[in-house]
């Protein structure tokens, strides 16, 4: 009687990987992160958003921020490693889904945003 560990009754092997780790997921690194989440505070403080939400998957990350919960987001910020070679990784959009912003850093594409945050501050 063995102890079913490698006497082949039933035991599975699952090779290591090699090499470089793959990515099962996109995400933000904590320093996007704080960037997208200090803009979102502003903006909550300034009664423009109200709710978050963010989405990771294989190819994307994305945060999408709106002005009440039940409606498309005011708008949509998405991470795409796999553009950042052609046309940059981030990109911004807008309420009805088009893009308001693409680029390769995201204080640049933020940048929208903050004009918006700026005038209704000023008002």
């Amino acid at each position: 009687m063995g102890s079913g560990l490698g006497d082949g009754a039933g035991a599975t092997v699952v090779p290591f990987p090699q090499g470089g780790a793959v990515v099962q997921q996109v995400g933000f690194e904590r320093v996007e992160l704080m960037r997208i989440l200090d803009l979102y505070g502003r903006m909550v403080a300034a009664g423009q958003w109200r709710d978050y939400a963010m989405d990771f998957g294989r190819d994307i990350a994305s945060f999408c921020a709106f002005k009440r919960t039940a409606e498309r987001p005011s708008a949509r910020i998405e991470k795409r490693p796999a553009l950042r070679q052609k046309q940059g990784m981030w990109t911004l959009y807008g309420e009805a889904g088009q893009v308001l912003k693409r680029g390769h850093e995201l204080a640049s594409v933020l940048s929208p945003l903050e004009r918006r945050l700026l005038k209704v501050v000023a008002d």
